[in-house]
């Protein structure tokens, strides 16, 4: 997965550029010391990696080579090193009960997260892996989400369940459920309205889609996908927290990890939630969502020359 780690570390140059700039200015000179220590923390905060994993990092530091001589490419390699450690319990690639017909895959997240064209480029990867996948338009305000899943649908010959406008979400939900069982689908992925988490009534409308669907089998949705805007940074704690307040989020998807210097916020989601990240986002294309891996990821985010 050459091409995709090279894709992976393009997308990641400017969190990585921001971060590792500020650690090359912090260390001047060679002896690690308090203030040295103090500025490292300062940077890996600014750097959105949270303030609990730049106290774990800089604690680690401190033990292991307080008063020592130390390089630039040294403190780079420990921190991409200490990351690895932390995403690594998380890097989780969705798996696919095939048992289980069709496996439900729930996404929600707030407007703008790239929910529906994640929902788009998941179908089409498992599609290519074999799998029948069909699609549940359920953000039923939007004309432009359901018109992007036909074309894909169109294009993968996968099925895409609508109803007309301002339809009652939960109600399609149920019956493409049916529909998708009749199919004998492995996979039915139901795309929801993007919602504000401060929006009550589309978070509770959320809930009334999880309520109606397990009418059909109390496990219901197999799994719960928040997508979230990387480009958001800490913003993203916030959303986690309302999201999994309402219904069970069972994983996480970041997307537009190449549109800023927020990457840092993988690291202190990771760290704070533990829940699994399934897949990041670092493009456009079908191919540019890919399975999180923490040492990729790491490595992408701190060593420009790997």
């Amino acid at each position: 997965m050459a091409g995709w780690f090279n894709k992976l570390k393009n997308g990641l140059k400017k969190s990585s550029d921001k971060l590792t700039d500020s650690v090359t200015q912090v260390f001047t000179h060679k002896k690690l010391d308090d203030q040295t220590l103090d500025s490292l923390e300062e940077v890996l905060i600014t750097a959105d990696l949270g303030v609990s994993v730049a106290s774990q990092i800089v604690d680690q530091l401190r033990d292991e080579r307080f008063g020592k001589e130390i390089s630039n490419d040294e403190i780079l390699t420990f921190l991409a090193q200490k990351i690895s450690e932390i995403l690594d319990p998380v890097a989780h690639k969705l798996k696919i009960d095939t048992t289980k017909k069709p496996y439900v895959v729930l996404m929600v997240g707030v407007n703008g997260s790239g929910k529906t064209t994640t929902v788009a480029k998941m179908a089409k990867q498992w599609t290519d892996e074999g799998l029948k996948v069909s699609i549940a338009a359920c953000d039923t305000f939007r004309a432009a989400a359901v018109e992007q899943l036909e074309v894909w649908g169109r294009r993968l010959d996968v099925p895409v369940f609508k109803k007309e406008l301002g339809a009652d979400a939960a109600g399609l939900a149920y019956e493409s459920y049916d529909k998708a069982r009749k199919n004998q689908d492995d996979v039915l992925l139901i795309d929801t309205a993007g919602r504000l988490q401060n929006n009550t009534d589309l978070m509770n409308e959320l809930v009334k889609i999880v309520r109606v669907l397990r009418k059909h089998d109390a496990d219901l949705p197999h799994a719960c996908l928040l997508v979230l805007d990387a480009t958001v940074g800490q913003n993203a704690h916030s959303q986690v927290e309302t999201f999994s307040k309402m219904v069970d989020v069972t994983g996480l998807i970041l997307t537009k990890l190449d549109g800023t210097a927020k990457g840092g916020v993988v690291v202190s989601l990771a760290d704070k939630f533990k829940l699994p990240i399934h897949a990041i986002g670092v493009g456009e294309s079908a191919e540019d969502l890919q399975p999180f891996t923490a040492k990729d990821f790491a490595k992408g985010l701190v060593l420009k020359n790997e």
